[in-house]
C-alpha cells in the first residue's frame, strides 16, 4: 500500500475501499474515499495553530453505506431536486427514479455518492491531490447518455480544498455536480453552527414551495432574512416567523450569485469566533445552495466518538440551479456531445 493510501473497509461485493490522505505540508490535510469521492475528514488550524476536522462524517465505511445525510459526498448526475423526477430534453421525456416523495434528489437511490470512483493521479506531498473517474453509463438512474467525469481534489499551498469537475457526454443530457461537506468550523461535533457569522455574496435567490422545489421566481433577499450580504450569525433569523424559513425548516437554498459564473469567484465567507477560523467558498457556476443542517438527525454518531444533531454543520454546495431542467427560465444545465463541462470551486480556510 503506497504512503498516503489505506484500506477503508469492504462493499458488501468484496470490493476494497480506499481513502487517499492529502497533506499541503502546511497545516491542512484531507481524506477522501474511492467510494462516492467522499471527504472523509478535513483538518484545517485554528487561531492557534491547532488544526481540527471541521467536515462531519463516519469514523468507518459502514456509516457511509448507511448514510442518508449526504456527508462529505460527491454528487450527481444532478444536484439538488428535479420536481416530479422527470423532464423533457429535445422532445422526449426522461423519468427518473424518485427518492424525495414524487421528486428525484441528488442523483437518485444510487447517485454518484453510492458507486466506486476510479483513482488515478496521486500526490500526498506539496502538490497534494487525488483524481478520480468515473463513467455513468446510458439509463443509469433513468439519464441518457454516456457520461464520462473525472472530479481532482488538491490542497493549495494557502490551504484551500480546490475541486475540479470535468465531464462529457455522447447523447444530450442533465448534468449538475457539486459537493456536499457538512462543515463546523469549530470542529465536527463541537457543537452547532448558529454562532457561525455567514457572509453569501447573493442579492437574490430562488424561493422554494412546500416541496422545496423552485416557484421559478428569482427574489430579491435584501431586506429578507435570507440577506446575508453583510455578515450575519447562522442562528440569527434561522427561525423568523418567514414563510420561506417554516418551508424549509431553516435555510435550504438556491441563493443566485453576484459574481460572474465563468471563473471562480468569491461566493461566500464563513466565520466562527470561537477558534477564529475562516472559510471562503470560491466557485465558477451560477448558484450556491446553503443548507443549515435542519434534518441532521438528534443524536447521530459521527467520527471519534462524537454525537451530531439539528444544526450542527452547514452546506454550501456550487451548482447550477435546482429543477433546472424544468425551468427554461434558469441557466442551463443540459449537456451535449461535444461540449465539456467544468466547474472549480475552492474553500479556502485561514484564521484571524
Amino acid at each position: 500500500m503506497e504512503q498516503g493510501k489505506s484500506i477503508f473497509g469492504t462493499l458488501p461485493d468484496k470490493t476494497p475501499v480506499h481513502l487517499f490522505t492529502l497533506d499541503n505540508g502546511r497545516g491542512m490535510t484531507a481524506s477522501i474515499s474511492d467510494y462516492g469521492g467522499v471527504v472523509v475528514s478535513l483538518s484545517v488550524p485554528d487561531r492557534s495553530g491547532r488544526p481540527e476536522d471541521v467536515v462531519l462524517g463516519y469514523g468507518d465505511l459502514e456509516g457511509y453505506l448507511a448514510d442518508r445525510c449526504y456527508f462529505g459526498a460527491l454528487i450527481g448526475r444532478f444536484g439538488n431536486r428535479i420536481g416530479r423526477s422527470s423532464f423533457v430534453l429535445d422532445g422526449r421525456t426522461v423519468t427518473l427514479p424518485a427518492n424525495e416523495g414524487k421528486n428525484h434528489l441528488h442523483g437518485g437511490p444510487r447517485g454518484f455518492n453510492r458507486v466506486m470512483w476510479e483513482a488515478g493521479e496521486y500526490e500526498s506531498g506539496p502538490e497534494a491531490a487525488l483524481k478520480l473517474g468515473y463513467v455513468s453509463a446510458d439509463g443509469e438512474e433513468g439519464y441518457p447518455g454516456n457520461l464520462y467525469v473525472t472530479v481532482r481534489y488538491s490542497l493549495t499551498p494557502d490551504n484551500a480544498l480546490c475541486i475540479d469537475y470535468e465531464a462529457v457526454t455522447d447523447a444530450p443530457t442533465a448534468v449538475n455536480l457539486t459537493h456536499h461537506s457538512y462543515f463546523n468550523l469549530a470542529g465536527a461535533g463541537n457543537g452547532d453552527i448558529c454562532g457561525h457569522e455567514l457572509t453569501l455574496f447573493a442579492s437574490a435567490y430562488t424561493p422554494v414551495d412546500a416541496e422545496l422545489l423552485p416557484t421559478g421566481e428569482i427574489a430579491p433577499a435584501l431586506g429578507t432574512p435570507l440577506d446575508f450580504t453583510k455578515p450575519a450569525a447562522i442562528g440569527a433569523r434561522v427561525d423568523a416567523d418567514f414563510e420561506q424559513l417554516r418551508l424549509a425548516g431553516g435555510y435550504d437554498h438556491n441563493f443566485v450569485l453576484d459574481g460572474p459564473s465563468v471563473r471562480p469567484t468569491l461566493a461566500a465567507r464563513v466565520v466562527d469566533p470561537g477558534s477564529g477560523r475562516i472559510m471562503e467558498m470560491e466557485t465558477s457556476e451560477p448558484g450556491a445552495q446553503f443548507y443549515s443542517g435542519n434534518s441532521i438527525p438528534e443524536g447521530l454518531p459521527g467520527k471519534d466518538g462524537r454525537v451530531y444533531g439539528k444544526r450542527s454543520g452547514f452546506c454550501l454546495e456550487a451548482q447550477r440551479f435546482p429543477d433546472s431542467p424544468n425551468r427554461p427560465e434558469f441557466p442551463s444545465a443540459i449537456l451535449r456531445p461535444g461540449q465539456i463541462y467544468r466547474q472549480t470551486t475552492l474553500y479556502r480556510f485561514s484564521a484571524v
